[in-house]
């Protein structure tokens, strides 16, 4: 069949690529998700014998085959929100980190939006490390498919822009309801306010 998405989604671009790979014929996939997991999940399903191309590209096309087998010594990529948010529990604690097995190109909006902040990251064949030295400074952040800032590090830029220096804007356009996480701050002693689907984050120390 040929498959075209209204909207991005990773988990529907997942599911229709495994479900092709055995049908009968060629499948393609419009409006595809780029994030590095489904290029991962393709790689995988690849070595295990299926005939996908175009993963990491908004088009993937995928012919049938009959029969998948065992795919032996595949190192799944690293995942890159859990890296992102010991980047930010460091940032968050002053603290000096160095995350190994990580590929930064994945990162490049994290780490980006944390240099903004204040942050010093250095990237290299060890790892990325993170140092902070300061009060983070406050930087407006809007969600968006990948390359763009990912979803699942709103929250986590949200708490560090809770207790930086100055007044930011976080835009959700990802997921409604997002923002679950936004009550329980405050009740902490955060200074949120919700406005439809963008958060006014004026920090405290």
């Amino acid at each position: 069949a040929s498959v075209g998405f209204d909207k991005v989604t990773v988990t529907g671009t997942e599911n229709i690529m495994m479900a092709a790979v055995l049908a009968d014929g060629t499948t393609h996939i419009d409006n595809a998700a780029c994030e590095p997991e489904v290029v991962d999940l393709a790689q995988y399903l690849n070595a295990m014998g299926a005939n996908i191309h175009g993963a990491g590209s908004s088009k993937i096309t995928i012919k049938g085959v009959e029969a998948l087998g065992p795919a032996e010594h595949y190192a799944i990529m690293a995942d890159r929100i859990e890296a992102g948010t010991y980047l930010v529990a460091a940032a968050m604690t002053k603290g000096d980190i160095l995350i190994k097995g990580i590929d930064a190109d994945f990162l490049h909006a994290v780490i980006h939006t944390l240099k903004k902040m204040g942050a010093e990251i250095s990237c290299s064949s060890d790892g990325i490390r993170c140092q902070m030295h300061s009060r983070p400074i406050a930087c407006d952040i809007t969600t968006g498919v990948y390359p763009d800032f990912p979803t699942d590090m709103q929250a986590q830029l949200m708490v560090l822009n809770a207790i930086a220096k100055g007044t930011s804007h976080i835009q959700e356009t990802i997921f409604e309801n997002r923002f679950m996480h936004v009550q329980e701050l405050i009740r902490m002693g955060a200074n949120l306010n919700i406005n439809g689907n963008t958060v006014t984050a004026k920090g405290i120390s």
